[in-house]
C-alpha cells in the first residue's frame, strides 16, 4: 500500500509539472542572442535594481525565452535570469544587420514604442526605406533620417541590398526637374550641410513649399527666407515641377499626439470632454486661449485642446515664406535653447529602495521639477520626458528629446551599490562626443554640493547611447548609505544639486 501511495504522488507531482510547463511565447520561441559586451549581468527580473544572479562571456550564445520591453529573458544552463538587449545582438541566421524595410503603404505611422498606444513621431511614405533595427512580435524598429522608431509589419516589406535601388527608383518619384519642395510633415529639420550629424539651423512646417537649389542623393537644399538656405531630407517632401507657391490654407493646425486624448468643452481640464482623439489625428485652430487651443470638430461647432498634448505646424499664408527663426541665445542665460529632463524610473519602475525606504523614482521626479523651475527662469525651454509617476520606456525618453529639438538632454537618477559604504555622485557618458557635455554639468554639481565628486566616467546606458544630443546621466548620490541618503532626501540638497546643474549647462552653452 505504501509503494501505491508513492507512485501515486508521484504522478500526480509529474502531472503538474508538464500542466505548468509553459512554451516560449510566439515572438521569441527560438530565438538566439549573442553578448556583445565583455561581461553582462544577468538579473532576476528585468531591470537594473534586480539582484545579480549570474554573468555572462563576450560572445556567449543564450536561449531567449521572453521580453519585457529592453530586457530578454535567457536560459543559461538550465537556469533563467533576464539581461539587457542593448548588450546583445543577434544571432538568427539572416540577422537584420544591414537589412532595409519599406512602406507599403502611404502615412505609415512611426511610433516612440512597439503599441498602438504610444505617440507617433513621424510617417513613411509609400516606398520610403528605413533600417530595420529588429523585430518584436509584430513591430519592427526602424531608423531613418536619424529617427529611430516602430512601424508594425503588416504594412512593410523587407527588401535586401540587391533590390534596394530597384524599390528606390520604381516607389520615388523622379525628381531631375523637380524645382519645388513641399513639406508633408508636422516639422522638418533644416540643416547646414547635407548630412544628418549636421547642424541644424531651423525647421520648416507642413504644407510649406520652398524652390529648390540643388539635390544630392536623399537631400534637397532649398531656398528660405532672405537669401537662406539649407538642406532637407527629401523623404519628408513632396518634390514637383510646380512653380514655388506658398499653401493658401492659411489656417493653424494641431496633430494629437497621443490616444485617447480628451477634447474638452472650455479651456481647463476640469471641463467635459467633448470627444475623445487619437494619435495623429489633425484639427484646425480657430484660436489660441492661452495654454488652449480652440479648434474645429468634424461634427461642426469648436471645442478646446490643451497645448501640451498636441504638435501645431503653421502652414504659410500667401504672402510671407518667412523661416521660423531660432530664438538668438543672450550670453549668460539660456534663452533660445532646449533642455530635455529626464526623471529616472516611474510607474512599476521604482528604480533603488534607499536603506530608509526612499524610492528612487520620487527624488528623480522633485530634482527634475526643481531643476525646471531654474532653467525656464534662465530663459530655457524644458522637456520633460515624464511629469508624473508614470512609465517611460528606454528608448522612448530620448526620442522625445529628438521629437522636441532639445539642444541637450539630462538623466537624472540616485545610485546605489551593495557597499554600504560608498558614496559620491557620478556624471555618464557614452559617445565621446558627449564628454565635454559631462565635463561641464560635473563641475557645476562639484562647486554646489558637498559630496565627493567620482567625475566623469564612461558607461554603456541606453538613453546616452541611442542619442545624437549632448547628453548625461547623473547619479546625484548613494541611497544605500544610509548617512547620504539623509542627506539627498533634503530640500536643501536638491536646491544645491538643482543649481550646480544648472551653472554646469550654463556654462557649456556659454562656451559654444
Amino acid at each position: 500500500m505504501a509503494k501505491l501511495a508513492k507512485l501515486v504522488v508521484a504522478i500526480l507531482l509529474l502531472s503538474v509539472t508538464l500542466l505548468d510547463a509553459r512554451p516560449a511565447t510566439a515572438n521569441s520561441s527560438g530565438q538566439t542572442v549573442v553578448v556583445d559586451s565583455p561581461t553582462l549581468n544577468v538579473r532576476s527580473g528585468p531591470g537594473l535594481t534586480y539582484s545579480l544572479i549570474g554573468k555572462l562571456k563576450d560572445g556567449q550564445k543564450v536561449q531567449v525565452l521572453d521580453r519585457s520591453d529592453d530586457w530578454l529573458q535567457v536560459s543559461v544552463d538550465g537556469e533563467t535570469g533576464w539581461i539587457a538587449s542593448w548588450l546583445t545582438k543577434s544571432n538568427e541566421r539572416g540577422s537584420n544587420e544591414g537589412k532595409t524595410i519599406v512602406s507599403r503603404v502611404d502615412s505609415l505611422n512611426i511610433r516612440s514604442s512597439p503599441s498602438v498606444n504610444s505617440a507617433a513621431i513621424g510617417k513613411l511614405r509609400s516606398g520610403d526605406l528605413a533600417k530595420l533595427v529588429e523585430y518584436q512580435g509584430e513591430w519592427a524598429s526602424i531608423i531613418v533620417d536619424g529617427m529611430e522608431g516602430w512601424v508594425h509589419t503588416t504594412y512593410i516589406t523587407e527588401v535586401d541590398a540587391d533590390q534596394k535601388q530597384t524599390v528606390s527608383e520604381s516607389e520615388k518619384p523622379q525628381v531631375m526637374d523637380a524645382n519645388t519642395f513641399t513639406v508633408i510633415v508636422n516639422k522638418l529639420n533644416v540643416r547646414k550641410k547635407p548630412d544628418q550629424t549636421s547642424k541644424r539651423i531651423g525647421t520648416v512646417s507642413k504644407n510649406d513649399t520652398y524652390p529648390i537649389q540643388k539635390i544630392d542623393g536623399n537631400w534637397v537644399k532649398i531656398s528660405l527666407s532672405g537669401k537662406k538656405s539649407g538642406w532637407v531630407y527629401s523623404f519628408h517632401g513632396e518634390l514637383s515641377s510646380k512653380t514655388s507657391k506658398t499653401s493658401s490654407n492659411s489656417a493653424k493646425t494641431v496633430s494629437i499626439v497621443t490616444n485617447g486624448t480628451n477634447i474638452r468643452v472650455e479651456p481647463t481640464t476640469s471641463s467635459d470632454v467633448a470627444l475623445r482623439a487619437d494619435a495623429g489625428d489633425v484639427f484646425q485652430v480657430v484660436k489660441k486661449d492661452e495654454e488652449w487651443y480652440e479648434i474645429k470638430l468634424p461634427s461642426g461647432g469648436t471645442a478646446y485642446v490643451a497645448e501640451w498634448v498636441v504638435n501645431s505646424s503653421e502652414a504659410s499664408t500667401p504672402s510671407t515664406n518667412q523661416f521660423p527663426k531660432k530664438t538668438k541665445r543672450v550670453r549668460g542665460t539660456l534663452k533660445g535653447i532646449t533642455i530635455a529632463l529626464d526623471p529616472g524610473h516611474g510607474g512599476n519602475d521604482r528604480g533603488t529602495t534607499g536603506t530608509r525606504g526612499t524610492d528612487e523614482k520620487n527624488l528623480t521626479l522633485q530634482t527634475a521639477e526643481l531643476l525646471a523651475g531654474k532653467l525656464k527662469d534662465a530663459g530655457a525651454t524644458v522637456v520633460m520626458t515624464r511629469n508624473s509617476d508614470t512609465y517611460v520606456s528606454l528608448r522612448k525618453r530620448p526620442s522625445i528629446a529628438h521629437q522636441e529639438g532639445a539642444d541637450a538632454f539630462v538623466s537624472l537618477h540616485y545610485d546605489a551599490n551593495p557597499d554600504r559604504s560608498i558614496t559620491g555622485f557620478t556624471t555618464y557618458y557614452t559617445q565621446s562626443t558627449q564628454q565635454p557635455f559631462a565635463q561641464a554639468v560635473n563641475e557645476g554639481l562639484s562647486s554646489s554640493i558637498d559630496l565627493p565628486n567620482r567625475g566623469t566616467q564612461h558607461a554603456n546606458y541606453l538613453v546616452l547611447r541611442e542619442n545624437g544630443l549632448p547628453a548625461v546621466l547623473i547619479e546625484l548620490g548613494f541611497l544605500s548609505n544610509s548617512s547620504e541618503e539623509r542627506i539627498l532626501t533634503s530640500a536643501y540638497f536638491r536646491e544645491q544639486a538643482s543649481q550646480g546643474i544648472y551653472k554646469g549647462l550654463l556654462h557649456y552653452f556659454d562656451a559654444q
